[in-house]
Protein backbone atom coordinates (compact mmCIF):
# COMPACT_ATOMS: atom_id res chain seq x y z
CA UNK A 1 0.00 0.00 0.00
CA UNK A 2 1.74 3.51 -0.55
CA UNK A 3 1.72 6.06 1.57
CA UNK A 4 -0.93 8.38 0.59
CA UNK A 5 -3.67 5.24 0.93
CA UNK A 6 -2.08 4.71 4.46
CA UNK A 7 -2.35 8.49 5.21
CA UNK A 8 -5.97 8.44 3.98
CA UNK A 9 -6.84 5.77 6.00
CA UNK A 10 -4.97 7.28 9.01
CA UNK A 11 -6.62 10.77 8.44
CA UNK A 12 -10.34 8.87 7.99
CA UNK A 13 -9.77 6.93 10.95
CA UNK A 14 -9.46 10.11 12.90
CA UNK A 15 -12.33 11.32 12.11
CA UNK A 16 -14.42 8.65 13.34
CA UNK A 17 -12.67 7.97 16.55
CA UNK A 18 -10.42 11.02 17.43
CA UNK A 19 -7.69 9.20 18.61
CA UNK A 20 -5.73 6.16 16.86
CA UNK A 21 -3.11 4.21 18.14
CA UNK A 22 -0.24 2.79 15.86
CA UNK A 23 -0.86 -1.05 16.28
CA UNK A 24 -4.07 -0.65 15.57
CA UNK A 25 -3.06 1.64 12.37
CA UNK A 26 -0.49 -1.12 11.39
CA UNK A 27 -3.00 -4.09 11.49
CA UNK A 28 -5.32 -1.66 9.03
CA UNK A 29 -3.22 -0.90 6.32
CA UNK A 30 -0.69 -3.90 6.56
CA UNK A 31 2.73 -1.45 7.39
CA UNK A 32 5.01 -1.96 9.92
CA UNK A 33 4.30 -0.04 12.82
CA UNK A 34 7.64 1.74 11.93
CA UNK A 35 6.20 2.89 8.99
CA UNK A 36 2.64 4.08 10.56
CA UNK A 37 5.29 5.75 13.26
CA UNK A 38 6.61 7.29 9.99
CA UNK A 39 3.21 8.37 8.46
CA UNK A 40 2.13 9.89 11.58
CA UNK A 41 4.86 12.01 11.83
CA UNK A 42 4.62 13.61 8.57
CA UNK A 43 1.03 14.31 9.42
CA UNK A 44 1.71 16.03 12.45
CA UNK A 45 4.34 18.11 10.56
CA UNK A 46 1.55 18.92 8.08
CA UNK A 47 -0.82 20.10 10.80
CA UNK A 48 -3.18 17.10 10.31
CA UNK A 49 -2.97 15.61 13.45
CA UNK A 50 -1.22 15.61 16.67
CA UNK A 51 0.87 12.60 17.96
CA UNK A 52 0.61 11.37 21.69
CA UNK A 53 2.19 8.04 23.28
CA UNK A 54 1.44 5.13 21.02
CA UNK A 55 -0.48 6.85 18.38
CA UNK A 56 -2.45 10.20 17.21
CA UNK A 57 -5.42 12.46 18.24
CA UNK A 58 -6.95 14.98 15.67
CA UNK A 59 -5.05 18.53 15.99
CA UNK A 60 -7.36 21.18 17.54
CA UNK A 61 -7.08 24.81 17.09
CA UNK A 62 -6.95 25.99 20.95
CA UNK A 63 -9.69 28.31 20.39
CA UNK A 64 -12.52 25.44 19.07
CA UNK A 65 -13.92 23.42 21.51
CA UNK A 66 -14.95 20.42 20.09
CA UNK A 67 -18.70 19.69 20.18
CA UNK A 68 -19.98 17.64 23.51
CA UNK A 69 -21.62 15.17 21.50
CA UNK A 70 -18.40 14.10 19.53
CA UNK A 71 -16.55 13.86 22.75
CA UNK A 72 -19.31 12.00 24.66
CA UNK A 73 -18.50 9.03 22.33
CA UNK A 74 -14.62 9.43 22.28
CA UNK A 75 -12.57 7.04 24.64
CA UNK A 76 -15.73 5.92 26.48
CA UNK A 77 -13.39 2.94 27.98
CA UNK A 78 -10.80 4.97 29.08
CA UNK A 79 -13.14 7.45 30.56
CA UNK A 80 -14.98 5.04 32.37
CA UNK A 81 -11.80 3.68 33.89
CA UNK A 82 -11.07 7.17 35.00
CA UNK A 83 -14.24 8.01 36.75
CA UNK A 84 -13.97 4.23 38.65
CA UNK A 85 -10.21 5.59 39.69
CA UNK A 86 -11.97 8.75 40.71
CA UNK A 87 -14.90 7.18 42.43
CA UNK A 88 -12.65 5.14 44.91
CA UNK A 89 -11.13 8.48 45.73
CA UNK A 90 -14.04 9.96 46.99
CA UNK A 91 -15.74 9.16 50.54
CA UNK A 92 -18.78 8.75 51.74
CA UNK A 93 -19.92 11.78 54.14
CA UNK A 94 -17.66 14.17 51.73
CA UNK A 95 -18.65 17.42 50.07
CA UNK A 96 -17.70 17.54 46.30
CA UNK A 97 -17.70 20.05 43.35
CA UNK A 98 -18.26 18.11 39.91
CA UNK A 99 -16.66 19.91 37.28
CA UNK A 100 -18.65 19.32 33.56
CA UNK A 101 -16.92 17.64 30.83
CA UNK A 102 -17.42 14.02 29.79
CA UNK A 103 -15.93 12.27 31.98
CA UNK A 104 -16.95 14.01 34.89
CA UNK A 105 -20.67 12.92 33.43
CA UNK A 106 -18.99 9.25 34.06
CA UNK A 107 -17.92 10.50 37.55
CA UNK A 108 -21.84 11.32 38.11
CA UNK A 109 -23.16 7.99 36.98
CA UNK A 110 -21.00 6.07 39.51
CA UNK A 111 -22.43 8.53 42.42
CA UNK A 112 -25.61 6.94 42.61
CA UNK A 113 -26.11 5.76 45.31
CA UNK A 114 -23.46 6.96 47.37
CA UNK A 115 -23.54 8.90 50.78
CA UNK A 116 -22.38 12.37 49.22
CA UNK A 117 -22.79 15.71 48.91
CA UNK A 118 -22.54 16.92 44.89
CA UNK A 119 -22.46 20.39 43.41
CA UNK A 120 -22.22 19.94 39.44
CA UNK A 121 -21.62 22.48 37.58
CA UNK A 122 -23.39 21.41 34.27
CA UNK A 123 -26.98 20.79 33.75
CA UNK A 124 -25.89 17.44 32.36
CA UNK A 125 -24.53 16.21 35.50
CA UNK A 126 -26.78 17.25 37.79
CA UNK A 127 -28.95 15.19 35.51
CA UNK A 128 -28.15 12.60 36.61
CA UNK A 129 -27.95 13.08 40.00
CA UNK A 130 -31.54 14.51 40.47
CA UNK A 131 -32.54 11.42 41.59
CA UNK A 132 -30.04 9.76 42.73
CA UNK A 133 -30.56 7.90 45.80
CA UNK A 134 -27.84 8.84 48.81
CA UNK A 135 -26.85 12.12 47.34
CA UNK A 136 -27.55 15.20 48.46
CA UNK A 137 -27.67 17.72 45.52
CA UNK A 138 -26.85 21.19 45.59
CA UNK A 139 -27.30 23.34 42.06
CA UNK A 140 -25.42 26.31 41.79
CA UNK A 141 -27.21 29.04 39.86
CA UNK A 142 -25.81 30.29 36.69
CA UNK A 143 -26.09 30.14 33.03
CA UNK A 144 -25.80 26.41 31.04
CA UNK A 145 -23.48 27.13 27.88
CA UNK A 146 -25.39 25.99 24.69
CA UNK A 147 -24.46 21.77 24.36
CA UNK A 148 -21.83 21.77 26.66
CA UNK A 149 -24.86 22.89 29.46
CA UNK A 150 -21.63 23.80 32.14
CA UNK A 151 -23.15 26.19 34.21
CA UNK A 152 -21.11 29.74 34.19
CA UNK A 153 -21.12 33.50 35.20
CA UNK A 154 -21.80 35.61 38.43
CA UNK A 155 -24.80 33.09 40.25
CA UNK A 156 -22.38 30.48 39.51
CA UNK A 157 -19.20 32.11 40.99
CA UNK A 158 -21.24 33.16 43.82
CA UNK A 159 -22.99 30.07 44.67
CA UNK A 160 -19.50 28.48 44.57
CA UNK A 161 -17.88 31.17 47.20
CA UNK A 162 -20.87 30.93 49.68
CA UNK A 163 -19.70 27.16 50.30
CA UNK A 164 -16.69 25.08 51.17
CA UNK A 165 -16.23 21.85 49.70
CA UNK A 166 -13.82 18.50 50.46
CA UNK A 167 -13.40 18.06 47.06
CA UNK A 168 -13.08 19.57 43.74
CA UNK A 169 -12.97 17.13 40.65
CA UNK A 170 -12.16 18.91 37.65
CA UNK A 171 -11.58 18.13 33.92
CA UNK A 172 -9.84 20.28 31.95
CA UNK A 173 -10.33 20.22 28.27
CA UNK A 174 -6.59 20.24 27.54
CA UNK A 175 -3.64 19.19 30.47
CA UNK A 176 0.02 20.31 29.97
CA UNK A 177 3.30 20.70 32.26
CA UNK A 178 4.20 23.79 30.60
CA UNK A 179 0.49 25.09 29.97
CA UNK A 180 -1.61 23.69 33.16
CA UNK A 181 -5.22 23.19 33.17
CA UNK A 182 -6.22 24.93 30.11
CA UNK A 183 -10.01 25.43 28.56
CA UNK A 184 -11.64 26.66 25.62
CA UNK A 185 -14.10 28.88 27.36
CA UNK A 186 -13.04 31.74 29.69
CA UNK A 187 -16.24 31.97 31.81
CA UNK A 188 -15.88 27.96 31.75
CA UNK A 189 -11.92 28.74 33.40
CA UNK A 190 -13.36 31.36 35.74
CA UNK A 191 -15.70 28.56 37.17
CA UNK A 192 -12.79 26.05 37.52
CA UNK A 193 -10.88 28.26 39.32
CA UNK A 194 -13.30 29.25 41.94
CA UNK A 195 -13.52 25.55 42.41
CA UNK A 196 -10.43 24.83 43.02
CA UNK A 197 -10.30 27.92 45.61
CA UNK A 198 -13.22 26.90 47.83
CA UNK A 199 -12.44 22.95 47.76
CA UNK A 200 -9.61 20.93 50.80
CA UNK A 201 -8.29 18.97 47.22
CA UNK A 202 -8.66 18.79 43.81
CA UNK A 203 -8.60 15.95 41.54
CA UNK A 204 -8.09 15.90 37.86
CA UNK A 205 -9.45 13.73 35.43
CA UNK A 206 -7.51 13.39 31.80
CA UNK A 207 -7.18 11.28 29.22
CA UNK A 208 -3.97 10.25 27.57
CA UNK A 209 -5.53 12.28 24.53
CA UNK A 210 -5.94 15.53 26.71
CA UNK A 211 -2.09 15.55 27.48
CA UNK A 212 0.50 17.95 26.20
CA UNK A 213 -2.59 20.33 24.77
CA UNK A 214 -3.14 23.72 25.36
CA UNK A 215 -6.35 25.67 25.14
CA UNK A 216 -7.11 29.46 25.46
CA UNK A 217 -7.96 30.08 28.78
CA UNK A 218 -5.86 29.06 31.70
CA UNK A 219 -7.03 27.61 34.65
CA UNK A 220 -4.18 26.65 37.29
CA UNK A 221 -0.49 24.93 36.85
CA UNK A 222 -0.33 21.18 36.21
CA UNK A 223 0.84 20.95 39.84
CA UNK A 224 -1.96 22.59 41.43
CA UNK A 225 -3.59 19.23 41.52
CA UNK A 226 -3.06 16.81 44.56
CA UNK A 227 -4.26 14.32 41.86
CA UNK A 228 -4.34 13.40 38.62
CA UNK A 229 -6.02 9.92 37.08
CA UNK A 230 -5.28 9.56 33.29
CA UNK A 231 -5.09 6.25 31.52
CA UNK A 232 -1.84 4.40 29.48
CA UNK A 233 -2.29 6.97 26.61
CA UNK A 234 -0.56 9.64 28.21
CA UNK A 235 2.77 10.22 27.86
CA UNK A 236 5.07 8.38 30.39
CA UNK A 237 7.82 10.77 30.52
CA UNK A 238 5.15 13.49 31.72
CA UNK A 239 3.45 11.58 33.84
CA UNK A 240 7.07 10.64 35.66
CA UNK A 241 7.65 14.94 35.01
CA UNK A 242 4.34 15.29 36.93
CA UNK A 243 4.97 12.81 40.08
CA UNK A 244 8.50 15.11 40.82
CA UNK A 245 6.43 17.68 40.91
CA UNK A 246 4.56 15.86 44.13
CA UNK A 247 1.73 15.27 42.01
CA UNK A 248 0.13 11.71 42.83
CA UNK A 249 -0.64 10.62 39.03
CA UNK A 250 -2.53 7.66 38.73
CA UNK A 251 -3.00 5.24 35.61
CA UNK A 252 -6.89 3.85 35.61
CA UNK A 253 -6.30 0.96 32.56
CA UNK A 254 -9.61 0.41 31.32
CA UNK A 255 -10.40 -3.29 32.01
CA UNK A 256 -11.99 -5.74 28.38
CA UNK A 257 -15.01 -4.97 29.53
CA UNK A 258 -15.06 -1.49 29.49
CA UNK A 259 -13.23 -1.59 26.25
CA UNK A 260 -16.13 -3.61 24.28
Amino acid sequence: MKSAERQRIIVERLRDFDQVAVAELAEATGASEMTVRRDLDHLAASGVLRRVHGGAVVASPSGIEPPFAARATAATAAKRAIAAAAAELIHDGETIILDSGTTALELARLLRGRAVTVMPLSLHAARELADAPGVRLLLPGGEPRPGEQALVGPLTLASLRALRFDVAVLSPCAFGLDAGLTAFDLGDAEVKQQALAVAARAIVLADGAKWGRAALAHVCPADRADVVITDPGAPEDQRAALAERGVLVHVAVPTPTESR
